[in-house]
């Protein structure tokens, strides 16, 4: 939806981050080089709060620690204040259709986060949104991590172009989401999951065929890899398969042979929390290859980077 400005110049496009393809190869290259730039600053103890008066709505369908506690204390960390709503103290969980919902709220506040089941909703709200909505997570796709892991890639290991990228485990919306990337970004993306838990033909379909391969053998997956990562067999709200997702997966659980078969200078990731002895084994958390608690904290920066982005545009150090 368009906006004219305040003083009635053209109206351009709200900018939203709804999946990792929103954005340019040229956008990500400079929210990399903010996130750098803000980092820095948090770890000096500088201030830098560019988003004085500015308020985030927090929009909550799904529970979260990590996409909670990082947009809340990144936005207050640039100037910011927050709004928390769930479905429970919103119109959100009754009768409002989300269209009315999203006109309201996007006239009272600067940014919205949604983090929610079906990526359609997140999409309606956008459509209907007077300022920039970002994506938390939503069944599809969770852009948000894979900006932070992308991010904290490049800070160990330089560029990620040409590089190759294991995913071993469930194809879900972290798995679809870095198929957007290796195309957008120009990496390979080595996929293994168990039959009848392997990428959709239609969805993976958007992403070029030499960015990403099929491995039925994970250890075939891994090896030659720059990067092994995966995620929680049975992903929220999907509870109810628990348990023949348990024994389907079992030989997908990233160990130490299967860290081996990679690059020695392979990175270890997990979007977290983490089911030790599942989809990964203790030693390899807490192995060299490991970079997860860098990751996790990434989520912080790079979110500043982009809320900075999307409420007040680019930048100049």
């Amino acid at each position: 939806m368009e906006q004219a400005n305040l003083f009635g110049a053209p109206p351009s496009p709200t900018k939203h981050f709804l999946q990792f393809r929103d954005f340019s190869r040229e956008e990500f290259a400079y929210l990399f080089e903010r996130t750098h730039w803000i980092k820095e600053k948090f770890k000096r103890y500088e201030f830098y709060q560019p988003l004085r008066d500015r308020t985030l709505a927090m929009v909550f369908e799904k529970a979260s620690t990590r996409t909670r506690v990082s947009f809340e204390a990144g936005m207050y960390q640039l100037g910011g204040s927050v709004i928390h709503l769930t479905t429970g103290d919103s119109q959100l969980g009754r009768a409002e259709p989300i269209e009315d919902t999203a006109r309201v709220i996007s006239r009272m506040v600067d940014v919205v986060m949604i983090r929610t089941y079906e990526q359609t909703k997140i999409e309606r709200f956008a459509s209907h949104s007077r300022v920039p909505v970002i994506n938390g997570l939503t069944n599809e796709f969770h852009p948000c991590q894979v900006l932070a892991d992308i991010y904290t890639f490049i800070e160990m290991r330089g560029p990620i172009q040409g590089r190759t990228i294991a995913w071993i485990g469930d194809t879900n919306n972290m798995c679809y989401t870095w198929l957007e990337a290796a195309r957008l970004l120009d990496f390979k993306l080595n996929v293994s999951a168990p039959p009848g838990y392997r990428l959709d033909a239609d969805r993976a379909g958007r992403a070029s065929p030499g960015h990403y391969e099929e491995f039925a053998d994970p250890m075939h997956a891994a090896r030659g890899a720059d990067l092994v990562t995966t995620d929680v067999w049975t992903s929220m709200g999907f509870e109810a398969e628990n348990e023949p997702r348990r024994i389907a997966f079992a030989d997908w659980c990233v160990d130490e042979d299967m860290m081996q078969a990679a690059r020695a200078q392979a990175l270890f990731m997990h979007c977290l929390p983490a089911h030790r002895g599942e989809e990964v084994t203790h030693g390899v958390m807490e192995g060299p290859h490991s970079v997860v608690w860098d990751e996790a904290e990434n989520r912080l920066h790079v979110q500043k980077a982009l809320l900075e982005y999307l409420v007040i545009g680019r930048v100049r150090a």
